[in-house]
């Protein structure tokens, strides 16, 4: 075999969103992009905020000395400084732009912690369903994801969780709002879990860390509110990006907060700087770090997330299905009515809409809809979600 015989294995366990978008480009093809109804890409399809195109064109017109040059691993001071001041408003912590590491993303953020904190062996406690892309993480560090059932409405199972930390447990990696259920852990759960990884750490004699994956915390709805893990947990951690909230996924913009508690402080920072380079990301892009460093709390307009989300909920329930009302992000993770959730998706497909199987996110028995797609989609859609719901009646 020409390849790893273990990224052989990768590419089977993290096929079904590439082969869902392969069988969208071929469907189009056949019957035409507007006669095919595609929600497996968890792509933003809002377009950046006015205020991001203008400060962009500013930049790029303005002469700066060492513009697209070399910058400190960590990322700019100022733009880490800018970041360090809206996140103590938001957590109630007061970071330092000591406290910040600009990434490549939050897929760079969470490579760069997990690197940083395994030996080979460790383990990563997750909840489950899952971003796929976490077990692959964990592996390029050496470690091993641990993966725990949440309750049937995708809160966190506290005992569970607590069950599943061993002495080998380094890290328990949350991702809230989640990607796929969209639901945010309350402020309870953030809590009560803090209480068992701070009672586990002193049994340990070392600290597991609390790592959270935010690229969707400013997607929520209904007045709904994302705890703070920082506020929460003195060894904890935030990766997110830039991805989301402003609608810039392909510049790969994001950043890793570290909590000022967080031990041992000196050797955390240092070692999150160092993987930044050697795993190769090196620096976050230097236009987009300036251009974000003066964006601090702009965002875009979840509410246009939220309508496309009621729109496709209400038609979902009322022709039948089993579905979680979701908090954030922008994914409905509704129940199959057959166990065998990849048969149910190829049902779909026959109706030309593309769907994710549960079974890839840790979740058998559902399916993942990725709602950040344009109204004419959601609306032609869902006569053929109502048909086959229908037909498994």
């Amino acid at each position: 075999m020409a390849i790893s015989r273990k990224i052989q294995s990768f590419i089977s366990q993290s096929s079904w969103i590439r082969r869902m978008f392969e069988e969208g480009v071929r469907l189009r093809q056949i019957h035409g992009a507007e006669n095919v109804f595609d929600f497996s890409l968890g792509n933003p399809n809002v377009d950046p905020p006015a205020v991001f195109k203008e400060e962009l064109r500013r930049l790029a017109a303005v002469e700066i000395e060492g513009m697209h040059g070399y910058m400190p691993n960590a990322g700019y001071p100022d733009t880490r400084r800018a970041v360090a001041d809206h996140l103590s408003g938001i957590h109630g912590v007061a970071l330092t732009a000591d406290h910040l590491v600009m990434t490549c993303g939050a897929g760079g953020a969470l490579n760069v912690i997990l690197k940083s904190l395994l030996d080979p062996g460790d383990e990563v406690v997750v909840p489950t369903p899952f971003f796929v892309e976490y077990r692959f993480y964990a592996d390029n560090a050496g470690g091993v994801l641990k993966l725990v059932p949440t309750k049937p409405d995708f809160s966190l199972d506290l005992e569970a969780l607590s069950g599943a930390i061993s002495d080998k447990t380094k890290v328990v990696l949350i991702n809230s709002p989640n990607n796929p259920t969209g639901r945010v852990y309350d402020d309870a759960s953030i809590g009560a879990l803090a209480k068992i990884l701070a009672e586990k750490s002193r049994d340990l004699g070392r600290p597991i860390y609390l790592v959270s994956d935010e690229p969707y915390r400013e997607l929520v709805y209904d007045g709904v509110k994302v705890p703070s893990i920082l506020a929460a947990y003195g060894n904890s951690l935030v990766a997110s990006s830039y991805s989301k909230n402003l609608s810039l996924p392909g510049e790969r913009i994001g950043y890793i907060a570290v909590n000022p508690s967080a031990e041992p402080m000196e050797d955390l920072l240092g070692a999150l700087v160092l993987c930044n380079r050697i795993l190769g990301f090196v620096n976050a892009p230097a236009l987009m770090q300036r251009v974000i460093s003066r964006l601090q709390g702009v965002q875009v307009d979840a509410g246009i997330y939220q309508r496309k989300r009621d729109l496709l909920y209400e038609g979902l329930v009322n022709a039948g299905y089993d579905v979680t009302k979701p908090e954030g992000a922008f994914y409905l993770f509704p129940r199959s009515p057959i166990e065998d959730d990849v048969a149910f998706v190829r049902a779909l497909q026959e109706k030309r809409i593309l769907t994710v199987p549960g079974s890839g996110f840790g979740g058998p028995g559902h399916f993942r809809i990725a709602y950040c797609v344009d109204d004419r989609t959601i609306l032609g859609a869902l006569d053929g979600f109502a048909e086959v719901r229908r037909a498994y009646r």
